[in-house]
């Protein structure tokens, strides 16, 4: 299994990075040790900058190699949310030098993922999610704010990686990121049903 992740999805937060909008989906990987066991995640030592980013997850059900947007809705049965933790100092640290991000995004239990979900319960081109950091709402997403819809990002990343069944696919973040501290707790919803919950140690 692997996961795919598609960075500056959502423009405004981009522009709360400071990033440029992009012209072609972003994108990096996690391995598949980066996916958390459990409901607690542990802040690693070598940070002092985790950032949560709230994320529809996708996950590939037939596999494929240079899949055309047209026929991409078939490649994904199940939709679910997904917490993309991300070492935010080291991560600034590694753009500023030109070198990659994988540190600060593919560290063991950087990949928070729920329960997945039948797609055709959902309005796949207007969902909304949303996570709650201490019982206050952190982040509101809805997809159709998003640059690149689900089909465009299969289709873009098949081009380049042979999908296959059991891949990951976190589809961007929508704007609110930011900090996570001890004895926090994260509760993510997807529409109106909490579907994580995770204590911050």
């Amino acid at each position: 299994m692997k996961i795919i992740c598609i960075g500056r999805n959502y423009s405004e937060h981009a522009k709360e990075l400071g990033n440029e909008i992009p012209e072609n989906p972003v994108i990096f990987m996690k391995p598949d040790t980066a996916v958390l066991k459990g409901n607690d995640f542990y802040i690693p030592e070598f940070s002092n900058d985790i950032h949560y980013e709230l994320e529809v997850v996708l996950k590939i059900s037939k596999g494929g190699k240079y899949i055309q947007k047209e026929t991409a809705n078939k490649h994904y049965e199940e939709i679910g949310l997904g917490i993309d933790f991300t070492a935010r100092d080291l991560q600034s640290e590694l753009k500023s030098k030109g070198l990659p991000w994988e540190l600060a995004k593919g560290f063991d239990g950087s990949a928070v993922v729920s329960s997945f979900f039948k797609k055709e319960n959902f309005s796949l081109e207007s969902l909304q999610f949303s996570l709650l950091k201490n019982k206050e709402k952190v982040q509101d997403g809805n997809t159709k704010d998003m640059m690149f819809n689900f089909d465009d990002i299969i289709a873009f990343a098949s081009q380049y990686f042979t999908l296959r069944v059991g891949d990951l696919i976190f589809t961007g973040t929508p704007k609110g990121v930011g900090k996570v501290e001890e004895n926090d707790i994260l509760e993510a919803y997807l529409e109106e049903e909490k579907i994580l919950d995770i204590r911050i140690l």
